[in-house]
C-alpha cells in the first residue's frame, strides 16, 4: 500500500473537497486491520507528506491523460471530471441549463467582489442604477449574501461575495481575484447620502427582474 493510493481512495469516497488537514487526520485515525495482517503503517503521516503527495497525482494524472482530475478548491482537494470530456458527461445530467447572468448582473457582482463588503447605495454610485432586482438575483443565485451592516448613520446592509461564488468560479481565495490589488486601490464613487434601514434584498417588494 503507498500513501498516493491511500490519499486517492479518500477523494474518490468523499463527498465534497477534503482539505490537507481533514485527509491527513483521516489517515492516522484509520484503526489497524482486526485480524492483524495489516497495521496502519501511516499513522504518523505529516501534512507536508499530504501536500505534497496531493501534487503528485494532480501532476500524474495530467501527464497520463486520465478522465479526471485533481482540482485544488478554496475548501480543499476534489476528484473531477476533466472538462473536455464535459459533453458526455452531460448525457448523464440533461437537467436544464442554468440561465447565464446578465452583464448588469456580472457588472454587479465584479463590484461587490472587489470591493466588499459593501453597501447596496454604493454599489449604485458606481453604476448608476439601481440594483434592486441584479441584488436579488445574486443573492438566489447564491453568489452573494448579507454580510452584516455598516457603522454610519442608517446602518445600511453590508453585501459580500459567498463561498460558492468562489467555487463557481474556480478560485481559492478572493486574492486570485484578476488583478486584485490595482483594482481594490482605484477610487471609486460613493453614494453621497444614507438611505434609511434597507431590508435584504431578497424580501424588497417588485425587486425580481431578468437580470
Amino acid at each position: 500500500m503507498t500513501l498516493s493510493r491511500v490519499i486517492e481512495a479518500l477523494l474518490f469516497s468523499a463527498q465534497k473537497p477534503l482539505s490537507i488537514r481533514e485527509i491527513a487526520t483521516a489517515i492516522k485515525g484509520a484503526e489497524d486491520d482486526p485480524a492483524g495482517a495489516r497495521p496502519n503503517e501511516f499513522s504518523r503521516v505529516r501534512e507536508t507528506e499530504v501536500a505534497a503527495t496531493l501534487e503528485q497525482l494532480k501532476i500524474e494524472y495530467i501527464e497520463q491523460q486520465r478522465a479526471f482530475q485533481l482540482m485544488e478548491k478554496a475548501e480543499g482537494w476534489q476528484l473531477a471530471t476533466d472538462p473536455q470530456c464535459a459533453q458526455w458527461v452531460r448525457q448523464l445530467y440533461p437537467a436544464p441549463k442554468p440561465a447565464r447572468l446578465s452583464a448588469p448582473a456580472l457588472e454587479t457582482l465584479a463590484i461587490i467582489a472587489y470591493r466588499q463588503p459593501i453597501t447596496r447605495a454604493d454599489v449604485e454610485a458606481v453604476r448608476g442604477v439601481n440594483i434592486d432586482g441584479v441584488l436579488q438575483t445574486l443573492m438566489e443565485r447564491g453568489l452573494v449574501k448579507i454580510a452584516g451592516r455598516a457603522e454610519i448613520p442608517g446602518r445600511p446592509l453590508l453585501y459580500e461575495t459567498t463561498q460558492f461564488f468562489l467555487d463557481h468560479f474556480g478560485l481559492r481565495s478572493l486574492e486570485e481575484l484578476p488583478n486584485v490589488e490595482e483594482l481594490r486601490k482605484q477610487n471609486l464613487p460613493v453614494a453621497r447620502s444614507v438611505a434609511p434601514p434597507e431590508s435584504p434584498a431578497s424580501t424588497q417588494a417588485g425587486a425580481i427582474s431578468s437580470d
